[in-house]
C-alpha cells in the first residue's frame, strides 16, 4: 500500500501541474480569440483564414495581410482595409490597433503619432491581399516602427513569416 501510494505521488503532482498550466493556456486561447474576433471585426476579413506578416526593415518596416486561400471578396476586404489603415496611420490615428489589441496606448504608437510627418504609409496590393509599406528616415521613428511591428507580431502569434 504504501509503495503504490509512492509511485501515484508523482503521477497526481504531474497532472495538477498539468491541470494548471491548462487553466492557463484556456485564459492565453480565450483571449487571443478574443483578439482575433476584434481583428476580424475591424479589419472585415476572418483571421483564421488570414496570415499577417510584421516585418521591421531598415527603414520602418512593412504589415502583410494574405488569405491564406483564394477568396476574391476577402482579398478585396483586405486591400480596402489596408488602405484605410495606411490613410489612418498618415493622420497619426492608431484607434484601429487599439481596438484589436483592445489598449489605449499600443506600444510604438505615441512616437509614430509625434513624428507622423516623417513617416510615410504606402499601401501596396498583393496576390491575395495586401501591405502597408512604412517608412521614415528618422531613427526614433525606426525604433518605434519596429516596437509596433515587434508588439504586433507578437500579439497575433505571427513569429517572423
Amino acid at each position: 500500500m504504501i509503495a503504490e501510494r509512492l509511485l501515484l505521488a508523482p503521477l497526481l503532482f504531474a497532472v495538477a501541474g498539468c491541470t494548471g498550466g491548462g487553466r492557463e493556456k484556456a485564459r492565453s486561447d480565450s483571449s487571443f480569440a478574443a483578439l482575433q474576433q476584434r481583428g476580424e471585426s475591424a479589419m472585415g476579413v476572418n483571421q483564421y483564414t488570414s496570415q499577417h506578416v510584421f516585418e521591421p526593415l531598415p527603414t520602418g518596416g512593412r504589415i502583410v495581410l494574405q488569405r491564406k486561400e483564394s477568396n476574391s471578396v476577402g482579398e478585396a476586404a483586405i486591400r480596402a482595409h489596408m488602405r484605410t489603415i495606411a490613410s489612418a496611420f498618415t493622420s497619426g490615428d492608431f484607434t484601429v490597433p487599439g481596438f484589436v489589441h483592445a489598449m489605449s496606448d499600443v506600444p510604438g504608437t505615441a512616437v509614430m503619432k509625434q513624428l507622423k510627418a516623417e513617416i510615410t504609409y504606402t499601401p501596396q496590393d498583393l496576390p491575395g491581399g495586401a501591405e502597408v509599406v512604412i517608412a521614415t528616415r528618422n531613427p526614433k521613428a525606426v525604433s518605434a516602427i519596429h516596437d509596433f511591428l515587434a508588439f504586433q507580431r507578437m500579439d497575433h502569434r505571427t513569429g517572423m513569416h
